[in-house]
């Protein structure tokens, strides 16, 4: 995708940075832009604006392999380079490739180059032409911040361009600030663009060029769930959802199942990359003189550019929570319905067994015939986890996760859990969320009854264990005798909600750079270490004792600044 390249070379403020050294280290070599200089032309909009999104590019896949390598989810191979290795293991006594704080700092101050050299003002025909591009790139620098103070901690919280090498350094010894004050600060900064529309250059290349910009209402949602305000961050996703005139349902078309009562025929229509899936993304060059082309499918599967050596496997620790799940088929005829539960045995490979989501997107096969001293590998990796063409920075499935955990967090655990099993619409909030906490949510578990249909709307729990509707075994939790009060329960259920939720997201969203961060944001919140020490240091089946020590100091937990 030439396109992105050439337009990255158009715009280029001052603070493109190349050297862990440093946080900042100027560039002579890149354009500068006198002080002064104001974007006034239309194309100055696309061209700076496509140049910021070049630059993400350079963040891209480590937003995702810093998400993930770190969790639970993921084991590096032999094969596995050796920066890729010391991540996993959390070890930065040496300068790491994937710890280059620079190339945030390079969106931002793009960004900030742009927010505060625009013309916001000029206008034709009676319409603003910068406003939506102002959005776009407010929110771009708002996310480009998440992802940094989620990887790192506390950092500097610099909002105007920096032009000189001196300006730069005083910016980057300023106090950092932690994750939860940048959260406020985006929150604020951000929310009086919720409504803006996207703007609309239609197609660059083969991408539609609307998912390049991150959905505002969405990252308001994230930004709210990090920094605890729960009840808010629920509305936000609520009412992204639920746009009157892009609303986002989850269907039944987009499931792994078993098509029999034999259990002998699987459809894997499940796909994470489909584009009603898919919300936003990165978009990545196909060739490497083009621009950034993404590492993560040479890092995940077997390519000719590998070798076919791929450098990570699936865990003990994700393939147990995948066994774990109970798969329930409800068998309908015309004059009965039956519930069907899937074996645990019998089957030729045993992530059948259980949520087929994770069998459906990997594979694993021995090439017969192969020399076993030739330098490529005889086994092929795959995982329908990822694509060449993006960097996805949000779908569907996950959006609804988190809109259920910020629910569940809200104090509405019923309305939480009707999301995993069985689909958030009028007539299933009805059956399955009690008078009380509907009359507290009021609004918040509100969606229009002619979209959002009992027909139309599936549980995330059906989309790899059968219909969950139905399972007997997956329940809302319940205390073995009766507490005192309403909220009593409320709060006895509220934690063990919380831990299906995350469950959850790990099935789903497997490989795709959320779980350390998912494990982090609960553990903060519970102000517990060992709910992300445990199963990081489990990741092999086993506790690694030296892992889990390290892990249980929070400080661990960030890659360090320069």
């Amino acid at each position: 995708m030439k396109y992105i390249y050439k337009l990255v070379c158009v715009f280029c403020a001052i603070g493109f940075f190349t050297s862990c050294d440093d946080i900042l280290e100027t560039d002579s070599e890149l354009v500068m832009y006198e002080k002064d200089n104001t974007l006034k032309n239309p194309t100055d909009s696309v061209y700076s604006v496509m140049g910021i999104i070049g630059k993400m590019q350079n963040i891209a896949d480590r937003v995702v392999l810093l998400g993930e390598i770190r969790g639970d989810l993921l084991k590096t191979t032999d094969a596995a380079n050796s920066d890729l290795k010391r991540l996993a293991d959390f070890d930065f006594s040496q300068e790491n490739k994937y710890n280059s704080v620079s190339d945030y700092y390079a969106v931002i101050n793009n960004c900030n180059y742009f927010l505060h050299h625009v013309d916001t003002t000029l206008e034709r025909r009676g319409h603003k032409i910068f406003k939506a591009e102002y959005a776009v790139v407010k929110a771009f620098r708002a996310w480009t911040y998440l992802q940094l103070a989620q990887a790192y901690g506390n950092v500097p919280l610099i909002t105007k361009p920096l032009l000189t090498e001196i300006e730069a350094r005083e910016a980057m010894n300023q106090q950092r600030t932690s994750l939860a004050d940048i959260c406020a600060y985006f929150i604020n900064d951000i929310a009086p663009y919720a409504d803006e529309e996207l703007p609309r250059w239609g197609g660059i290349g083969s991408h539609d060029s609307q998912k390049f910009f991150i959905p505002v209402k969405a990252l308001l949602g994230d930004l709210c769930l990090w920094a605890g305000r729960y009840e808010e961050a629920a509305r936000w996703y609520h009412d992204y959802l639920s746009d009157r005139d892009e609303p986002i349902t989850l269907g039944s078309n987009n499931r792994s199942y078993w098509y029999n009562t034999e259990f002998k025929g699987l459809v894997a229509g499940y796909s994470v990359v489909s584009n009603t899936e898919r919300l936003s993304y990165i978009p990545m060059e196909a060739r490497v003189f083009d621009g950034v082309v993404s590492d993560i499918p040479n890092i995940y599967n077997s390519t000719r550019e590998n070798n076919y050596y791929y450098q990570v496997i699936p865990s003990a620790a994700v393939k147990t929570l995948s066994a774990s799940q109970v798969y329930c088929m409800e068998y309908k005829t015309d004059t009965e319905t039956d519930t069907l539960y899937a074996p645990t045995t019998g089957f030729n490979d045993d992530m059948m067994i259980g949520d087929l989501r994770l069998y459906s997107l990997y594979s694993l096969n021995a090439v017969g015939g192969q020399d076993e001293y030739s330098e490529y590998s005889n086994m092929r990796q795959n995982m329908g986890k990822i694509t060449s063409s993006g960097i996805t920075t949000y779908r569907r499935t996950m959006v609804y996760l988190r809109y259920a955990e910020a629910l569940n967090r809200a104090g509405l655990p019923q309305s939480a859990f009707a999301i995993l099993k069985y689909g958030i619409c009028a007539d299933n909030i009805a059956l399955y969320v009690d008078s009380i906490e509907q009359d507290k949510a009021a609004d918040l578990i509100d969606f229009d009854k002619t979209i959002f249909t009992k027909e139309g709307t599936t549980g995330i729990h059906s989309f790899g264990s059968g219909d969950s509707q139905a399972n007997a075994y997956y329940v809302m939790p319940q205390p073995a005798d009766s507490l005192a009060t309403y909220q009593d329960t409320v709060d006895y259920q509220m934690p063990l909600v919380e831990d299906m939720i995350i469950n959850e997201m790990a099935l789903e969203g497997a490989f795709e750079g959320y779980r350390y961060y998912d494990l982090m944001r609960v553990a903060l919140r519970r102000g517990d270490a060992a709910y992300l020490a445990d199963p990081v240091s489990k990741r092999n089946g086993e506790t690694d004792d030296n892992l889990r020590q390290l892990l249980m100091n929070t400080n661990n937990w960030y890659l360090p600044l320069p």
